[in-house]
């Protein structure tokens, strides 16, 4: 089987678009959550802290100059933002995954009901019942 005709079987698969799928849904909501947590949890969280505003929060390791360039700063509190985005996002997939697995449990426990038997069997079983009865 040559590489080419091996990638086509690979991306042609349902799973492969499957994926795709959830890859675009995944960063639309990560945006989302990006936006709800700096925009909607931090500033109520900055309010009740004294008026902080996490996203601008820095430890400045150098001043800028005098030409407004060239600070080096560790911005934790970007860092802290993408945290709770983090903890929001790993939530939501815990929430989706538990009831994924509460739904396969009640699919496994439902018992199946038995399958008939073919075609050869039910005659042999209803030859043998009407020798019984004579």
């Amino acid at each position: 089987m040559s590489m080419l005709s091996e990638f086509k079987e690979f991306a042609v698969k349902g799973n492969m678009v499957d994926m795709a799928v959830g890859i675009v849904i995944g960063s639309a909501f990560g945006t989302i959550i990006k936006s709800l947590v700096s925009d909607m949890i931090m500033p109520p969280i900055g309010l009740l802290t004294g008026g902080v505003n996490f996203s601008r929060l820095k430890w400045v390791l150098q001043a800028a100059g005098a030409d407004g360039k060239g600070e080096v700063a560790i911005r934790y509190g970007s860092f802290i933002d993408s945290v709770v985005s983090f903890l929001i996002i790993a939530l939501c997939i815990f929430m989706v995954i538990r009831a994924m697995n509460r739904l396969q449990r009640k699919k496994e426990s439902i018992p199946e009901a038995p399958a008939a038997p073919p075609a050869e069997v039910q005659l042999l079983t209803e030859i043998r019942d009407l020798l019984k009865q004579d």
